[in-house]
């Protein structure tokens, strides 16, 4: 049975199955998992949990480096920032801190403080989360609505290409990635939700 696409809501047909089904969408390219396979809020917490999110390890830290060595680049200590869907252990607002930044850490399982929700930001910065998005036309409409004008999203995921064998996509393996992008996923993004522009680099995209 085709599906709606949770982004764009038009139509899309079925991509792959395994433990998940998966649809992908004929307008903005998305691969999503069926509703009905997406995982409980209980054992999508447990998955996380999972995560050895140490904000002293250097590998980590050089990990997520793509984001906010931008944010140094490109804002200041005056300007106001979002951690979305920081994590456990918050790793962008702790590197942006050690450098004084004015930024807000927000997760809806370790830093749930929902007020955040309802202010305006200079930066938001997203790592790792955007493939988590059970209703990313929800999310992407409140992450616009927060950025001021001139404002930048940061984001970080893996992104799918036709080069990929989608079939051993480690990727994909995780059960709480229900939400995958391509290069077309986010050029509609920029032009659905208003942005001037859209910068991928590997796994890093700007959203202008």
């Amino acid at each position: 049975m085709n599906q709606v696409c949770p982004l764009c809501e038009n139509h899309a047909e079925k991509f792959y199955e395994d433990t998940q089904r998966y649809y992908r969408c004929s307008t903005c390219e998305g691969v999503f998992v069926h509703r009905d396979d997406l995982p409980q809020a209980d054992a999508e917490k447990e998955r996380y949990e999972l995560h050895d999110d140490d904000t002293e390890d250097a590998g980590y830290r050089n990990f997520v480096a793509p984001i906010t060595s931008n944010i140094l680049k490109d804002f200041s200590k005056e300007d106001k920032g979002l951690d979305f869907g920081a994590g456990t252990s918050a790793i962008i607002s702790t590197v942006l801190r050690e450098h004084s930044y004015d930024i807000k850490a927000y997760d809806p399982y370790f830093h749930n403080e929902p007020q955040l929700l309802t202010q305006q930001y200079d930066y938001i910065a997203s790592c790792e989360v955007i493939e988590h998005f059970y209703q990313p036309k929800k999310e992407f409409t409140r992450l616009r609505e927060m950025l001021r004008e001139g404002g930048k999203l940061y984001l970080m995921t893996d992104i799918y290409n036709e080069n990929i064998d989608f079939a051993s996509w480690y990727y994909k393996n995780d059960p709480t990635h229900v939400f995958l992008y391509t290069a077309k996923t986010f050029e509609y993004i920029q032009k659905a939700y208003n942005f001037t522009e859209v910068t991928i680099e590997k796994r890093l995209i700007i959203l202008k």
